[in-house]
Formats: structure tokens, sequence, C-alpha cells
């Protein structure tokens, strides 16, 4: 028996040749050619069928006179009188000439009674002979020649030893010379027309035979060909034994090897397997009548036409005999461990030794194994991984093939599947009862269906779920047309498509079935997979594709990942880490996986049973607030609805899939068909992403007011974002670009509005201190203004802004509507009579939008066009600045030249409004403001003060070059608009209604109100108001352009005269005082006019308001237009005293030396 070893895969004929003395050439019959004929029981495998009956005389004299013409070389099976007429019949005269070739002819034939018992005979002894003479080898050698060169270790083989043959055929595959591989082949069809031919087996298996009643073991008058049942029988009660089935009988384990290895030696060519051979004839000349034979091509062939309702049964029962053989040893099919061979080896698939060589040889270890290499990024060879797809398709079309399927699920398949063999339609019906719509499952037959899943892998490519396939083929060929064929993403495709007009029925309850398990285990998905590995071994201790683990079970692996995807958001109240910093570095998704795990979460939105945590925490909830959303996807909407509501696990779980929701408002159909036309007209492009990260639901809100928005999809929106402010993550591009910053500067805050106001306020101080280094992030502050122009637009998107001035809505603004900002406008123009909580409020969020004034969401409505017309080169902080420089122009359009009036007035209210200001007097407002700035708190606003404080300083000349510049600013428009001017609109309101209401009136202000109340001076009774004006004719003194009247009547004698004078500290002013003086220059008659009225004006304002201390004096001589004047008289009185000190010296009593010493 040690021949058996010598011939691993597939043809052990030549193992007889120990047991069986070989023919000679002086031999003269049967009985020479085996001498213990005479006992035909000693022959092992039954050979004593070769004797003669003594009822058969004739037959055995016949076989001993063929036995002697087969000794010569040119002896011929058709020279056979026995045979003649069955070769005439059945064999063509082209091979009467080819021993071998009768020989398959006459044994291929389905019918046993087709050929004569004598020639039967005569067969079956030139078969055991042939298998059993040294001249086989010979003949190899003769007919190998260059083969047996070529391959090395044939060539290496001792010559006399039957060594040779078992090499060829250990090495088939590689045989190239078509001839060798014609006579290899042929000699193992030979043999496997019996059983008793091969090596051992009727030793190993006689009394399972026996047991199972496959036959006798001796023939008798059975015919040679039928003995292909009784491997046939064998193979059926192992695999009842595999399942488990009541009554099996457990075959031994030294009979099932040699089962599985005749199934293996068989697997190359189908004509081997003598049971499947005559069961499937016809069949295949029906489905495969064009596939060669060889390489197991016909049993692939017959396999993918299985269902087919043409096939017969009884091919069909041998198809899945063989199927199951396959599924417990991969090397049964010939073409699978041909082409997986090397990497089976690569990846160390078959040497695990802890692990018994029964389940190594599994075809589902297999797959899992080399499927476990290609989803870690590995190479496998492509033909292997087209083998591996053909069967886990057999595994998914046909789920008797899986033993623990059969075993778990028979309560199941009677009660609820049954009838449903074919096509994957029991599988689907176990996968529907599974998943809860069809009744209880029991937990083996669950566990039983997820390890096929994962075996079978259908998430790779859907095409390998037929039932699938053929449900869902129109909608992959419309809706899913663009992917590519086999892709994994198509079932992504089926999923986004999922409750539309292009789903049909059966191709949605074909998808529920298998996603419902792909959603269990994570490593279904291989796009998640390939993504997220690396993240998932680092924080969910995962090990390999086909390795579980009772700490992170695969239902739990989705869920780690999901929890991670936010933890750095989450760092500092849901996770609470010491090292907050390092937590988000170590602790967070790669960008890659994170787009998966949002891509799963989308598909498991719309039905809450593809999502394990939200079924299993919010049953109850469902039950008690939405037990009347029967319409599929509409669970979530009415989860989040009640958010506040739910009880905590529920809470949490709805919580994190809302924030999906903020990336891809997709989710939401009914609101995305409410939308089409804004999103058709607006959002096309943005809609047309596969993964929107929140451009979609940003692009509609900044829609909303558009003339496509209709009611619902207005209500829609706004809604989603008054869901939006309870929590900053359900705001995915804000939590995205903000989440560092939030937990670095506003950690456990939780509200989105807080987290606005937190970030502003870090922004807004760094900006206006001048800070080297922003602390929020350059796309945190961008995405800031985003979030904050949306809260803008509508008060209610600002809790705590909308709670403080509910009453003063009420009672201010009862008439505006919501939305488009028009509220906080009313409040900004009321801001004088509102409460002082409201005021607050508002002021605060004044302060922001000056700080960004591309957060004003009325400025950039109103002034959108006029921003692209002047200021496309400016920053968007810069905005405001830009608009207020080109507010006089031609071009400029009236309504946003009246809203850029109204930031100017806000911003002269108080310094914190205007940040250039602020930024270049940041020296001299506590310099010299500090009691106005002590007497204020951070809430109030100063009206003013401080402003009007740098006014007097401008005046006086004191102010740095800087906030000099700005005041002068500052000056100069208020000049042109009373308005501009708190202090005087404080004072002075009701002496301008008075004294000027003609000029107040006017529609364009051009200083002639204040020109109105210089004039009237006199008349003006308020004293506060009086010294409002008299400042004004003060800052006038320092600078003409303040002095906007001035300043246009005297245009041209300045521009003759004063060309020269640089403007600033009243030089400009001076030069008009001295040309006025002098006269031999003729100044124009309205500046003369107006220069002397100036002159009058400040005579009287000196008068009314004397210096006040040294300084102010100084101030005044040197402001004078007397200037030179006044210094002259105060040198030469300086100098005279010096004299009479001089003088009155020398006339004094002197004081001797004498005195001094004593």
């Amino acid at each position: 028996m040690a021949d058996c070893i010598r011939v691993p895969l597939l043809l052990i004929f030549m193992c007889s040749l120990p047991l069986f003395h070989p023919s000679r050439a002086d031999n003269n019959g049967l009985a020479k050619a085996r001498p213990n004929a005479a006992n035909p029981q000693n022959q092992p495998g039954g050979a004593g069928q070769a004797a003669m009956n003594v009822g058969a005389a004739e037959r055995n004299l016949g076989a001993g006179a063929s036995a002697q013409r087969k000794r010569s070389a040119g002896w011929k099976l058709s020279d056979e009188a026995v045979c003649r007429d069955d070769l005439t019949r059945l064999c063509s005269k082209e091979s009467w000439n080819n021993n071998l070739e009768l020989l398959v002819c006459l044994q291929d034939k389905k019918e046993d009674t087709e050929i004569a018992p004598d020639c039967n005979h005569l067969l079956w002894n030139y078969k055991y002979n042939l298998t059993t003479d040294p001249k086989l080898e010979s003949v190899a050698v003769e007919v190998c020649r260059s083969t047996i060169s070529e391959i090395k270790e044939c060539a290496a083989e001792e010559l006399g030893k039957g060594y040779l043959v078992s090499c060829l055929v250990d090495h088939r595959s590689n045989i190239s010379d078509y001839q060798c591989n014609q006579y290899i082949t042929k000699m193992a069809t030979i043999v496997f027309s019996d059983y008793r031919l091969l090596c051992g087996f009727m030793d190993k298996c006689r009394e399972d035979i026996d047991a199972l009643r496959c036959g006798s073991i001796s023939t008798g008058e059975k015919d040679i060909h039928s003995q292909g049942e009784v491997i046939a029988c064998l193979e059926k009660g192992l695999v009842r034994e595999a399942e488990e089935q009541p009554g099996a009988h457990p075959i031994k384990d030294e009979c099932k090897k040699s089962i599985m290895r005749v199934a293996e030696l068989s697997s190359d060519d189908f004509h081997l397997d003598r049971y499947l051979y005559f069961a499937c004839r016809e069949d295949r000349e029906r489905f495969c009548a064009n596939t060669l034979a060889g390489e197991g091509r016909v049993y692939k062939c017959l396999f993918n036409h299985k269902f087919e309702e043409a096939m017969s049964e009884r091919c069909r029962e041998a198809l899945t005999t063989r199927q199951k053989l396959i599924a417990q040893d991969y090397k049964v099919s010939y073409s699978l461990a041909k082409a997986c061979k090397s990497d089976l080896r690569k990846y160390r698939c078959s040497m695990d030794s802890g692990m018994p060589r029964a389940r190594e040889a599994r075809l589902s270890y297999l797959l899992l194994c080399l499927e476990s290499a290609v989803h870690r990024g590995r190479v496998v060879s492509g033909e292997c991984q087209g083998e591996m797809m053909d069967y886990r398709r057999m595994l998914m079309e046909d789920f008797s093939l899986s033993p623990e399927i059969v075993l778990h699920c028979r309560s199941e398949i009677e009660g609820h599947c049954s009838g449903l063999h074919r096509k994957g339609r029991t599988l689907h019906c176990l996968m529907r009862v599974g998943r809860g719509d069809m009744g209880a499952i029991d937990t083996n037959c669950q566990r039983a269906l997820q390890n096929l899943i994962q075996e079978a892998d259908p998430g790779a490519d859907y095409r390998i779920d037929r039932a699938l396939n053929e449900a869902c083929e129109s909608v992959i060929q419309t809706a899913c047309k663009h992917i590519r064929n086999g892709d994994p993403m198509i079932l992504s495709c089926l999923m986004e498509h999922l409750y539309t007009d292009k789903m049909v029925e059966d191709c949605e309850h074909r998808l529920l079935e298998l996603q419902y398990f792909i959603a269990r285990d994570w490593k279904l998905d291989p796009i998640l997979f390939k993504k997220c590995q690396g993240d998932a071994a680092r924080l969910c201790h995962t090990q390999g594709w086909n390795e579980t683990s009772e700490m992170m079970p695969p239902g739990a692996i989705f869920s780690c990942l999901y929890r991670h995807a936010y933890r750095s958001v989450e760092q500092g109240r849901r996770f609470h880490d010491g090292n907050t910093e390092t937590g988000s570095i170590t602790w967070t998704l790669s960008r890659d996986c994170k787009v998966e795990v949002h891509r799963i979460l989308h598909q498991r939105a719309l039905d809450v049973k593809l999502d394990p945590e939200l079924q299993r925490r919010c049953m109850t909830d469902l039950g008690k607030w939405c037990s009347e959303k029967t319409e599929a996807g509409q669970e979530l909407e009415c989860l989040q609805d009640h958010l506040e509501d739910l009880v905590s696990d529920c809470r949490n779980v709805v919580g994190n899939l809302t924030e999906l929701e903020s990336e891809d408002i997709q989710i939401e159909a009914l609101l995305m068909r409410a939308c089409e036309p804004v999103i058709q007209a607006y959002c096309h492009e943005v809609a047309d992403n596969q993964i929107d990260s929140g451009d979609l639901m940003e692009c509609l809100a900044q829609n909303k007011h558009q003339k496509e928005m209709n009611d619902k999809c207005s209500v829609g929106v706004t809604h989603f974002q008054l869901i939006q402010i309870k929590d900053f993550r359900f705001s995915y591009k804000f939590k995205t670009a903000c989440k560092e910053d939030v937990l670095k500067l506003c950690p456990n805050i939780k509200k989105k509005v807080d987290v606005v106001i937190c970030l502003s306020t870090t922004v807004r101080n760094d900006t206006l201190q001048d800070a080297k280094e922003q602390r929020v992030s350059v796309k945190c502050r961008k995405q800031l203004r985003v979030e904050e122009v949306e809260m803008s637009e509508d008060i209610r998107l600002e809790p705590e802004l909308y709670e403080s001035c509910k009453q003063d809505i009420s009672h201010l603004c009862q008439n505006v509507a919501f939305g488009n900002a028009q509220v906080i406008e009313c409040l900004k123009e009321n801001k004088r009579q509102l409460t002082q909580r409201c005021h607050q409020k508002i002021f605060k969020l004044q302060e922001v939008e000056m700080v960004d004034p591309e957060l004003d969401y009325q400025l950039m409505r109103v002034c959108k066009h006029m921003i692209r017309r002047f200021c496309t080169e400016s920053e968007g902080k810069n905005v405001l600045q830009c608009l207020k420089q080109n507010k006089n122009s031609e071009m400029m359009d009236p309504k946003c030249k009246q809203m850029i009036t109204k930031r100017q007035i806000t911003q002269n209210t108080d310094y914190r409004l205007n940040p250039v200001l602020r930024k270049a007097c940041k020296a001299d407002i506590p310099k010299f403001c500090q009691p106005i700035l002590n007497k204020a708190t951070a809430d109030s606003e100063l009206e003013g003060q401080v402003i009007a404080c740098l006014k007097l300083k401008y005046a006086d000349q004191r102010l740095s070059s800087d906030c000099e510049d700005q005041i002068r600013v500052i000056l100069q428009e208020s000049a042109l608009d009373y308005r501009l001017d708190p202090q005087l609109q404080i004072y002075c309101t009701q002496e301008i209604s008075r004294l000027c209401p003609e000029e107040a009136a006017a529609q364009e202000q051009t200083g002639q109100v204040e020109e109105c109340l210089k004039l009237n001076l006199l008349k003006i009774k308020k004293e506060d108001c009086k010294k409002e004006v008299l400042n004004m004719l003060k800052e006038s003194k320092a600078d003409i352009f303040v002095d906007p009247v001035l300043h246009t009547a005297c245009a041209l004698d300045i521009k003759h005269h004063c060309a020269a004078i640089p403007p600033g500290r009243g030089r400009q002013m001076s030069c008009l005082m001295e040309t006025l003086q002098d006269k031999r220059v003729r100044l124009q008659p309205e500046c003369k006019k107006r220069l002397q009225d100036r002159i009058d004006m400040w005579s009287f304002a000196a008068k009314v308001a004397p210096a006040e201390g040294f300084s102010d004096l100084a101030m005044q001589v040197m402001t004078s237009p007397s200037k030179n004047y006044i210094l002259t008289m105060i040198g030469a009185s300086v100098a005279l005293l010096f004299l009479m000190g001089l003088l009155c010296g020398r006339i004094t009593k002197r004081v001797t030396q004498e005195l001094k010493d004593r």
C-alpha cells in the first residue's frame, strides 16, 4: 500500500502492482497472469469477480483466450468476437484501432443492458490487467518522452517500479504534449469506472457499504458499471451524517477519507464520477455540449444550470451531492483547488496546526481565509477570485449545501419556507424570518444564517445573491447603470433608491432581507471594512476578517466605530478623558472611515430594522410616540421630534443618527420631494454629490426665501434648523470644522447657539486685541460665519435671544414676519426702547456682526450686488469698510446706501462696535477716556461717549496718528449726516425738530443740519445740545474736512492758495485764515463769507466755553488764526520782564561779604 502515497491527486491505478504479480510474455493463460485466481476471495478490491463462474464456462474460456491474445503487442479489442456486435452498434469505425478509445466508448453507455455480458467480462479483464501491467510504464516512456524530460520530478523517478506514471498523473496539469495528456486522461477514465480498482477503497469501506446497504461486494450477475452507484451511496451517507439527519450512519474516518479522496481524484473530469456521469449525460448534452471535458469545466457548467427547469431531477440530485462534498472539502473541486493552490499556500490557509484537518479543508474555511486576504488588500490571483465567486454564488443559491442551515433551521424551513428550494428563495425566506417579519427565529438558525452570509460575502458582489440579482435587475439597469457591474457600491446605490419610484417591490424585499444581516456584521460591507479596518484594529481591538472575539463581537464593531467617529467632539461631556488634546488625536477615526460610517448610517436610517442599536433601544419609544408613523422612513423623524422625551439610551442613538442627517439631508425623503424646485434651481450641484457633507441643507437654508421655495419646503428646512440648535453636533459642517476648537475653547457646552457664541466671542476678542495668532482655526471661523448668518436669519434659531426679546417682539415688532432677519432688524431699529435684557442680547449680536460683517444677514442680503460691484477684492471682515468708502458713489444702490448708514449709526454708538477704531485707538482710549470706561458695564452701550471723548482730543491734536486717522473719518462722515453722531442725536433731537425741520427732512444728508445748528447756536436752549454744537465748532478748527459746508465753499481757494499745505492738525484752516487777513489776496465770495461766519462762531465759542486748563489754553492759542501775533506778544512780554529784572537787580541795595559770612 506504500504506492498509494505516491499519487496524491488523481489516479492511483498503479497501486495494484504490489498486490498482483505482473503478467509475463511467456504466460499462456489468465491463471498465470494472476497466480491467486483459484482463490478469488483473497484478491483485494473484489478482484475475484474476474474468476470463472461454474455456470459460465464458455465465458471463462473466451476470457482465457482473450487473455492469450492480449499478450501480443498487436492485439486489438475490435478483434474479439464477444464485443464485435456492441462495437459495431455503439462505436465509430475510426476508433476501432485504438483499444483505449473503444474502452471509453463502451463503458460510457448509460444503460447496462446495452453491452453483452461476455463483452462486459472481457472489458473487466482487460482493464484490470492493464492497470497491473508494468508495460504501461514503457508505453508512458514512449508516449511522454518529451514531457518526462521537461518535468524534473518525473525524470528523476526510477523506472520499473511503477512510479513514473504516478508522477505524470500528479503533474498532468503541466503536460503540454497533446498525446501524452490524452493518454494519461484516458487511463484515469478506465480506473474510475469501478471503485474496486482504486487503491485500498474496498478494505476501508467494506463495513460502511454493508451498513448503508450501498450494494454487494461481489458483482455476481450485476454489471461492473453499476458500481459507481456504490460510491454515490456512500457520498450521500457522508452528507446525511454531516447534516445530522435522523438515523444517519456514522461512517468510519478511514472510509470518509477514502470517499473524499475518490471525489477529489474524480474532480478533474466528470466522466470519472460514474454515477454523476450517467445521471447527467443527457443534461450535459442539453446545457454543456460545447464545454470541453477536463479541469472540472463540465462540473461548473452543470452547477450553473442546476436550477434550470429542463434539468433532470436525478442530475440535480447528483450535482447537489457533489456540491455538498465540495463544501466539506474544497479539493473535491479541481478548478478551485488548482486556481487557489498558490494563494492557499501563500496566505497559510492550510497550515493551522491547531485546527482539525476536516475543518481546515472545508470550503467555508477556504473562502473565509482567502476573502480575508482580499479584504485586507492582499493580492489573490484573478483566477482564484473567479473560482471563489462561483462557489460563493453556489452557497447562496442552495441553502442545503450548508449543513448548519439544514440542521438548525429545520423548523423555520418547514413552518415558513417549504417549497422555495431553488435559486436562493429558501435562504431569503429564512432571512425574512430572521428580520422578524414572519415570527421569531431560533438563535442557532440566526447564527447559521449570519455565518453563511459571511462565507458567501454577497456584499462584495451583489451577483453572488441570485435572488437579489434577478429581483433588482431592472432597478440596477435604470438607477445604478453608472456603476461598474459587480461593484460593491451597487448595493449602496440600491439602498439610496429605496422607497423611490425607481424601486420595485420584489427588489425592496430582497434588499432589506440581505441588508438586515450585513448591518449586523461590519465586515460584510467590503468598502466599510477596507476603509475602517485600521481604525477598527486600533480603536475596537478587532481580529482578522474571518476571526471573531468574545470581547468585541462583530455586531459591536460598527457601534464602536460610530462612537469614535464623534469622540473628539464629545470628549469633554460624554467620554471623560483626562487629556482632551491627546484624546482628540488618538481616538478619532480617519477621514475615509468616517465617510463610510456616514454612508452606512445613511442607509440604516431608512429602516429601523437595519440599525441593531436603534431597533433594540427605541422599540418602547417607537410604540409610545410613533405608533401612527407607519410609512417607511418616518420613524426616525418622529423620534427626532420627541428627542427630549425619549429614554436616555434611545435619545443617544437618535442623537447620533441626527448627526448623519446634518451631513446628508437627503435622508429626509419627504423634505426632498417638497424642496425639489429649489434644489433644481439652486442646489442641483451639491444634490448630485454622493457624499453631501451638509452642503445641501446649507444651500436650502441660504435659498429659503427664493421665489421657488414653497411653504412645505420652507417649514421643513426651518424645522430641521430648529432641531439643529438642540445640539451643535446636529450641524455636521459646523461640527466637522470646529470640533477641535470646541474641545479646546468651549468644553462642556452642548447647545449649538452657546457654542457659536463662545467661538465668535473668542474670534472677536482676538481680532480686537490684534492677537498674533487666532485661537479659532481658519476652517472653523469660516463655518462659524455661515452658522451665525443662518442663526441671524430667524430669531427663533437663537433661543436665548428669542426668549430674552419675546416681550419686545410682541410690543414693537408684532406685525413683522419671522425669517429673513426682519424681526432682528426691527429690534435693532428700536434698540433704545428695548428692555434691558433684550438690549444686552442685541448689543452682543451687533458686536459679533461688526467684527465680521459677513454675519450681518440683512447687510449681506440688501447689499449683495453692491458688494460684488465694489468689494470683490476685499476680505470678509472689511466688507462694511469697503461699502462705507463707496457709499457716496453714483452707482451705489439707494437701499444699500440706507443700510450702510444704519450700520454707521450703530458703529458710532459704541467704539466696541467699530473694530477698526478699537484697534487704532487701543492706547488712546484708556489714556484719555478712562473715566468713561470706569462708569460703563460690559453689557451696556456707551452711547458714543468714548468716540466723543476722542473727538475732543482730536481737536486738541493729542491723539496718535492711527487713532487720529480713524477719528478724522468719523468726523467727516458725521459732519455730513448728523445721525452718525449719537451724542448730537441724544441731546439735540428736539432742537433739530424746532430749528432745522426742513434740513432734517431732506432725503440726502449733506451736513445741512449741522450747519443749521451752528448758525442758530444762540437760539439753542438746551445746554447739552449747545455744548455739542460748540464741540463741533472746535473740531472743525482742527481740520477743514470736518466742516463739509466750509470745505465745499473754499475748495478752489484751498487748491490755489494752500495746495502745498498737508491736511490735518488745522494747517489748511490756518492757511485760509492767513489768506483772509492778507489784503493782497482775494478769496471766493462764498468762501470768504463762510470763513468769516466761522471766525465769529469760534469767537462766540471761546466766550461761551473758555479754556478749562492750561493745556486747553495752549491748544486754543496754537489753533488760533492769530497764533503768530499772540506768540509775538507773549515773547515780547517775557523779554520785557527779563530786562526789568536786570535793571531792578542793580538798583537794589548790595549786601557786603562780611554780612554774608556771618
